[in-house]
């Protein structure tokens, strides 16, 4: 076991890989600061479009039976099984000026390509059909007995959820904020295509790669491992360690 954890954490030696000094002093545009800001900041904006959307439809899917819940699982799957830069070119082409909800959305002055809207709604493409799924089988796991039986002591189907379905499947709904974060903040071949800019760190990453080398590559790597790693951790870590106190 030790050694399967070793090897799985191999990689992370590259960070101490002799490349040459460092180069984060602002010499290359939009490398630092800028950068960072962006993945947080329209990365969150995606999360909690995720889960305002991704949470009711993962409940019903739970609590649906019947063929149709395949229809909708089979639907939600086609954009977890949708290669990214497959993606990234599908949503340029659908929302793009010559179809009706680009041309629309345009004369609302919302720029379909790089654009803050743009990054925001490939991110939410990219990664909201993995929260389903896991958010989906966090729900299922509940007792379904329990929700009835506080639906028969006058509680309302929110207040169900919130007293007793939210509680007893947090450390899955934690989980699938995790994958819903790593998969939006680290979305490179999607983004690429429509929202080249504003760069967020993955994209900005491959400029520095191609610009000026590792050395301009690894500052901004080690700020988005950190970034992007333990908050996912930090959010599992939480939900344990009040599932195990309840």
């Amino acid at each position: 076991m030790i050694a399967f954890a070793l090897a799985l954490l191999y990689p992370l030696i590259g960070l101490f890989a002799p490349v040459g000094s460092w180069q984060w002093d602002g010499s290359i545009p939009g490398s630092t600061a800028a950068a960072v800001r962006v993945s947080l900041v329209l990365s969150g904006a995606a999360l909690l479009i995720d889960m305002a959307l991704g949470t009711p439809v993962a409940w019903y899917l739970a609590h649906r039976a019947g063929r149709d819940r395949i229809l909708w699982e089979a639907a939600i799957l086609v954009s977890v099984l949708m290669p990214p830069l497959a993606l990234g070119i599908l949503l340029s082409l659908a929302f793009g000026p010559r179809t009706a909800a680009g041309a629309w959305l345009l004369r609302l002055g919302v720029p379909t390509s790089n654009s803050s809207a743009s990054f925001v709604t490939t991110q939410v493409y990219a990664s909201i059909g993995y929260y389903i799924v896991a958010a989906r089988a966090a729900l299922a796991a509940v007792p379904r007995d329990l929700e009835l039986m506080a639906g028969l002591l006058g509680l309302r189907p929110l207040q169900v959820f919130r007293r007793v379905t939210f509680p007893l499947a947090r450390l899955g709904l934690a989980a699938a904020l995790s994958l819903a974060w790593v998969r939006a903040v680290g979305e490179f071949g999607a983004v690429i295509v429509t929202s080249y800019y504003p760069s967020g760190m993955p994209v900005q990453i491959w400029i520095n790669l191609q610009d000026a080398g590792m050395p301009a590559v690894l500052p901004l790597l080690v700020v988005f491992l950190l970034t992007a790693l333990p908050l996912p951790w930090l959010v599992h870590l939480l939900a344990r360690a009040r599932y195990l106190d309840a």
